[in-house]
């Protein structure tokens, strides 16, 4: 039959279908060595930035809802975020908690990676 045959017929294209294969992954490879080069290397973190950036997160609200439950939870988040506080701020001026219980609470290295 025909379909048995198709598949014993040589594909005259597949030298430039593999050149071109190659190609593209030395272009690739050249790229990230040329990124590594010139981007990434010596690039150090701007740890002040980076807590700054932690604190103003909205989303470590979501520690709080076991704590103090969804409602208010979500009444710290839009304070914080329409008096441009942090959730910190917003929560103790809400009365929702104290101090030591949002920093025992919320931990934003707790909330990363697998459980």
């Amino acid at each position: 039959s025909r379909c048995c045959i198709a598949n014993l017929q040589l594909n005259v294209f597949k030298p430039v279908i593999i050149k071109n294969v190659l190609q593209s992954i030395r272009l690739l490879s050249d790229a990230i060595i040329s990124f590594d080069k010139h981007c990434i290397s010596g690039i150090q973190p701007n740890t002040k930035r980076i807590e700054w950036l932690m604190n103003q997160s909205l989303m470590l609200v979501t520690a709080l809802n076991p704590h103090i439950g969804y409602d208010k939870a979500a009444k710290v988040a839009k304070k914080a975020h329409i008096e441009g506080i942090t959730l910190k701020e917003a929560a103790i001026s809400l009365g929702f908690l104290t101090d030591e219980q949002f920093d025992t609470w919320v931990k934003p290295e707790n909330m990363i990676g697998p459980k």
